[in-house]
């Protein structure tokens, strides 16, 4: 065996055919001899270049629909066989054993085909055997194969080959092979996850094949790393690059902006995952202003995210506050160009994808999964439980809290009124010191609490917290219940003419 090798044979048989046609013709340049299968054997005879159907090495057709083509001993003899080993190298000879020095091979589109929709049997017919075989015997042997195993790795290919005429390094050869294996391991765990998309089996298979390194982590002694795919969800249109902190907090946005979608324009200023002003308007303007009016001192260096297109009477204001991140489905031109005035401010386009219906965390020496939680509180799903029943602008207030407190650190109570944000208490050991943190930093604010209404992520084991609620001046409130001592609380309610809804729907956030 030796470090350097000279390709001089090579098979290919791949599905995805743009970017080969360069490859092809310098492989035919350097003399190399082509071995092909079915629709990448006529494409390389449409350009004019000879090229070997596997079928005149194995003497056996493409069988069973094409199901079974390249499952030979003498193709994967040929992957497989120990340049070094002299038993190897006397089979090679004594079966008529072409060496194969390069393999380029893809895999269907498995992923892409249970995205589009398609009916099982269609499906099933994408999970590729034979070139799953070969990538793994090629990337296995890499010590005498050279294995291509992504249309990606096209053009980082096509550079070594005219940097080195076809000659290939032992480093080479093995970075390639580590990139097959991803390649090899990130579909069957598709093709796991399809099978098992009920969880009947209790087994966690992760894969996700974008990732970049990040300047940190959560803190900068700590190293940060993000897998995913940013830009299928995201334009990013300016600014820094996006920190481990930011994505956490767009995160956490574009999750409480979900829930006001297809509404009138509601903008909110999100800062450590929580939201410190959120308000719902006719205007976007009025919106963010409403928005930032409901904490603006946490609103410095926050991240912003709107509904609606921003347009230029908005960008202004926001150009007077500093701001990490600016999110909205859009931009008018005047106000990109505003928004654009901070270098390091960044700006998001945000695109409509669904997002993954489970989440995931780690935990001690493994990892939690949960569904995600996608029930949304709706008037229809709510309880009457006391005499005194909302008003129309109270129910849409309670709703529009209730939306926001499901989205806040537990223990929470949020304050709202007039589809404004007026304070929460986030993040507290108790309930009442939550509703006292949020009854203190609305009125430091200047908010008027008379007529407000309250949501509690979770129900009221006592009535104190209505208590409290009801000297603030609050008049409505929204709760799960099934506490055993909901009548308390009710009792309270009915005494002091406060309408109380159950949701039936406990939002814990952690």
């Amino acid at each position: 065996m030796t470090n350097h090798i000279k390709i001089q044979s090579a098979l290919i048989s791949v599905f995805h055919k743009d970017g080969l046609a360069p490859i092809v013709e310098k492989l035919d340049q350097l003399g190399v001899t082509l071995y092909s299968t079915g629709g990448t054997e006529k494409f390389i005879n449409d350009l004019g270049i000879n090229v070997i159907p596997v079928e005149e090495i194995t003497e056996y057709p493409s069988i069973l629909g094409g199901r079974v083509k390249t499952l030979h001993p003498k193709i994967f003899g040929g992957i497989l066989n120990r340049q070094e080993n002299e038993g190897d190298v006397a089979q090679m000879k004594e079966y008529n054993i072409p060496q194969l020095d390069l393999v380029i091979v893809d895999l269907y589109p498995f992923e892409k085909t249970v995205a589009s929709g398609a009916g099982e049997q269609d499906i099933i017919e994408k999970i590729d055997i034979g070139g799953i075989s070969l990538i793994r015997a090629a990337a296995k042997n890499f010590k005498d194969t050279l294995c291509i195993s992504s249309m990606e790795d096209y053009e980082p290919f096509l550079q070594l080959l005219f940097e080195n005429e076809g000659i290939t390094t032992l480093t080479q050869r093995k970075h390639f092979a580590a990139k097959a294996f991803q390649v090899s391991s990130h579909y069957d765990t598709a093709i796991f996850n399809y099978f098992n998309s009920n969880h009947e089996i209790a087994s966690l298979k992760v894969s996700e094949p974008n990732g970049s390194v990040l300047r940190y982590g959560e803190n900068p002694h700590q190293k940060g790393f993000f897998f995913g795919d940013f830009k299928a969800m995201f334009d990013n249109l300016h600014g820094k690059e996006l920190s481990y902190n930011n994505l956490l907090d767009v995160d956490a946005a574009v999750n409480l902006m979900n829930e006001f979608a297809g509404e009138a324009p509601t903008f909110a200023i999100l800062k450590h995952n929580n939201a410190c002003g959120i308000a719902q308007r006719a205007t976007v303007k009025d919106a963010y202003l409403d928005a930032l009016a409901g904490d603006p001192v946490s609103a410095f260096g926050g991240i912003l995210i709107s509904n609606a297109e921003i347009d230029e009477a908005t960008a202004n204001e926001i150009h007077t506050l500093f701001c990490e991140v600016v999110i909205a489905p859009s931009y008018a031109q005047k106000a990109l160009e505003i928004l654009k005035g901070k270098k390091n401010r960044i700006i998001l386009v945000q695109k409509q994808i669904p997002l993954p219906k489970t989440t995931l965390r780690s935990c001690l020496n493994g990892v939690l999964v949960q569904d995600r939680d996608l029930l949304t509180d709706t008037a229809e799903n709510l309880t009457e439980v006391t005499h005194n029943k909302p008003t129309t602008k109270e129910l849409e207030d309670l709703l529009f809290a209730s939306k926001v407190c499901k989205h806040t650190k537990s223990n929470t109570i949020v304050l709202a009124k007039n589809k404004q944000l007026c304070a929460s208490g986030t993040g507290q050991t108790s309930r009442v010191d939550a509703l006292r943190q949020a009854i203190e930093k609305a009125t430091s604010f200047q908010f008027n609490l008379k007529g407000a209404v309250m949501a509690s992520d979770a129900f009221f084991p006592f009535p104190d917290c209505v208590e409290i609620a009801d000297h603030a001046g609050i008049t409505a409130v929204i709760q799960p219940g099934g506490s055993i001592k909901d009548e308390l609380s009710i009792e309270y309610c009915n005494k002091n003419n406060i309408a109380m809804v159950f949701t039936g729907v406990r939002h814990f956030k952690h």
